[in-house]
């Protein structure tokens, strides 16, 4: 297309070319065009384009929740192995965790972000939001913010730091560490939780939203004491500025399995044609069996915090309600600055998107995910 695709680099494999012809046109009518898109297709990689000056395909992005799929993974895969059970109390392995009535919440619980422990009064400092341990253990003694079980909604900040103390106190590990060492590491995953120093001069800095967008944004903005607000801690003095808590290093380094994942769009959907195929020589990370348990729905009805329904199958987002195009199976997670990404069994596709600027009314991935993924998926279908 005249005048976009010069703005655009990378490669995609035959049959792909209306995916870059789409990117071409997305990165074109925004005002900064920094972005990633990658595409593996039944463990191939077939799309990866990014655009922007400042952003290579090597660029690393500050991935928000995008952390939480890495997270949901390794609590999929100790599962998987027997370590942990999906219906056994928390309090069993975190005996802590039982006070404020919370003594009958399970692990599923959790993972269907049914436990009602979306913050604390008072709000987290950022070098609290920053470290897992921090946050595990004041969540311990909060009281719930709805009866546990009788409704959902998104634990924003908190849910990477309520499992990863499970998978500590049952392993002797942080999450962190697993994942390190079970997909990470193995894989060769550009996406990290915790980025390591050297890898440092790669970061792209996240940019806040543009003035006017700005504006228009906090006129829209929860109130603090609000469900939503206390889960993406507004109720905090002062409140968490998501650009500048993904700016500080400490975050970065630590890797907060909740918020402070970062990566490329390659690193990503790697990760995810990992779950669900062979990548090069190397099984699925995920069994049959597994897969289908993690991509049940369990959620239905309104989400209490974002107000979205039918939000989260076990752990992970539903990326078909999401996204039509998609299978009821596909599982995945979006990132706050805008970034989308999942793995859809059905069709073998395994998509991520990343930006370097805030989105405006992206409600989750941002919107131009809606034409980027139809036109991933009408590749796919004709692809042998």
């Amino acid at each position: 297309m005249p005048g976009t695709t010069s703005l655009v680099h990378g490669t995609v494999a035959t049959g792909f070319e209306g995916v870059a012809e789409r990117f071409a046109t997305v990165v074109a009518a925004e005002r900064d065009p920094g972005a990633q898109l990658a595409v593996y297709h039944r463990g191939r990689q077939v799309v990866d384009l990014w655009a922007g000056q400042e952003v290579s395909g090597d660029s690393l992005h500050a991935l928000f929740s995008s952390g939480k799929a890495a997270a949901h993974l390794v609590v999929a895969l100790l599962v998987q192995d027997g370590t942990l059970d999906l219906d056994r109390p928390v309090a069993s392995w975190w005996p802590e965790f039982a006070a404020e009535g919370k003594a009958a919440i399970t692990l599923r619980d959790l993972l269907a972000h049914r436990a009602g422990l979306i913050g604390v009064d008072g709000g987290f400092a950022v070098a609290e939001l920053a470290d897992d341990r921090l946050i595990a253990e004041r969540l311990a003694s909060q009281r719930p913010y709805w009866q546990p079980g009788t409704g959902y909604g998104y634990h924003a900040f908190v849910i990477g730091a309520l499992t990863g103390e499970v998978v500590r106190r049952a392993t002797g590990k942080t999450l962190q560490q697993v994942y390190e060492e079970r997909i990470r590491a193995p894989y060769g995953l550009d996406f990290h939780l915790g980025l390591p120093e050297h890898l440092e001069p790669r970061y792209v800095p996240v940019q806040p939203l543009f003035p006017e967008d700005r504006e228009a944004a906090a006129a829209h903005a929860p109130a603090p004491d609000s469900l939503t607000g206390i889960a993406f801690n507004l109720n905090a003095t002062p409140p968490t500025d998501l650009a500048d808590f993904a700016n500080t290093r400490m975050v970065r380094a630590l890797g907060p399995a909740s918020s402070g994942s970062v990566g490329s769009a390659r690193g990503l959907a790697r990760m995810y044609a990992a779950a669900i195929g062979q990548v090069d020589g190397h099984p699925p990370l995920l069994r049959p069996g597994t897969l289908a348990e993690f991509t049940t729905p369990h959620t239905p009805g309104r989400d209490l915090v974002t107000g979205e329904s039918d939000h989260f199958l076990l752990g992970f987002e539903a990326q078909g309600v999401r996204y039509p195009a998609l299978g009821p199976a596909a599982f995945g997670h979006s990132g706050a600055v805008g970034a989308q990404s999942f793995a859809d069994p059905a069709t073998g596709i395994a998509y991520s998107y990343t930006r370097r600027r805030f989105s405006f009314g992206g409600g989750g991935g941002a919107p131009e995910n809606q034409h980027l993924i139809r036109a991933v998926v009408q590749a796919a279908g004709s692809a042998r």
